[in-house]
């Protein structure tokens, strides 16, 4: 039963590890990640500077935040639209939960100077 175990958890694929920066890049970066989380339609401010451009922290961070702009958007509109048959009330309250948490995790992934991608929304990479 043990070996039964141990095979199924050695065939599970393991997530992928975070992508090393230098923690320079970091440290000069990771005030402008934190406040693209609190205010999320500033996820562009880091990128307008040479030195954001260059930077893989703040790229990284700028494309979660717009994610969860994006989500935010589309999933409250979608949430007006059905308010009309009852069930965007709670689609609503849905949107704004899932806001806070990835907006939290977002927050502490930065102040630690982590690069995680957000659950369910991390995943698309829309700026290069």
């Amino acid at each position: 039963m043990d070996e039964q175990i141990n095979q199924n958890q050695e065939q599970q694929p393991q997530p992928a590890p975070a992508p090393k920066v230098e923690s320079s890049d970091v440290e000069k970066n990771k005030p402008m990640a934190i406040i693209g989380y609190i205010i999320p339609i500033l996820f562009f401010i880091p990128l307008l500077s040479e030195e954001g451009k260059k930077s893989p922290f703040a790229k990284f961070h700028a494309n979660q935040q717009l994610n969860l702009l994006l989500f935010g958007v589309i999933g409250y509109t979608a949430s007006a639209i059905l308010m009309i048959i009852l069930i965007g009330f709670l689609l609503y309250f849905v949107v704004i939960i899932g806001s806070l948490v990835f907006l939290i995790m977002g927050i502490i992934n930065a102040a630690k100077g982590e690069m995680k991608k957000l659950p369910i929304i991390g995943g698309f990479s829309i700026l290069k």
